[in-house]
């Protein structure tokens, strides 16, 4: 994706944390201009519609994170490690972005637009698994696996937040039952669960994030 401009990225990364704090789906400009340093005037030139601005923020969410976890992937092939590491990023960036992570976890559910994020790339990954059986689990049962992912990542997301688990722990777990789940052997799924995570291109296309 391409990186946003200075003043956008800080208009979305300030509407990200006080949607988070708040759990409303709207703020003020008066609002967005504190949050995100910035004078009203630049909020209105660079925001067009303020009610359609939480819908822009978590479409620009989903479209940048699967375009970070696609970049790291370019040298890896098998879907299982693939969907082993898309789960681990997301949770290791909960530690590092506590808002985003309650960003996802409070909305996931009920922003069309989030449920799409948890359904692209690990999607794809379970059909490709699938088709040269990779993984073992039935055609029909594929929703119900890309839900277990997508209930499996939120749920890690959640004990790193509440400090139940460092994200190396909820990480590495989320991704072992997660590749259990599909069908991958015991000991293979927490080999490679514990796996050191490829590099990861930086937010917003920004700088790689280590």
């Amino acid at each position: 994706m391409r990186p946003l401009a200075p003043a956008q990225a800080r208009i979305y990364e300030a509407a990200v944390r006080l949607f988070a704090d708040s759990g409303a789906t709207r703020t003020s400009v008066t609002e967005l201009a504190q949050a995100a340093g910035l004078a009203r005037g630049t909020i209105y030139n660079n925001v067009e519609n303020l009610d359609t601005l939480f819908e822009e923020v978590a479409t620009a969410l989903g479209d940048e994170m699967h375009a970070r976890i696609l970049a790291s992937f370019e040298t890896v092939e098998d879907p299982a490690r693939r969907i082993a590491c898309g789960v681990r990023f997301f949770v290791r960036r909960v530690h590092e972005e506590p808002h985003w992570g309650r960003f996802i976890v409070r909305f996931a559910f009920t922003a069309s637009t989030l449920r799409s994020l948890l359904a692209g790339p690990p999607a794809r990954d379970l059909g490709v698994g699938l088709a040269t059986r990779r993984f073992r689990f039935r055609p029909e049962q594929t929703p119900s696996m890309l839900a277990f992912v997508g209930a499996a990542t939120l749920a890690a997301m959640r004990l790193v937040l509440d400090g139940a688990k460092t994200w190396r722990e909820a990480g590495s777990d989320a991704a072992e039952a997660t590749l259990r789940a599909i069908g991958v052997e015991a000991d293979e799924a927490r080999a490679i669960a514990l796996i050191d995570l490829p590099p990861l291109p930086g937010a917003w296309g920004g700088t790689e994030a280590s």
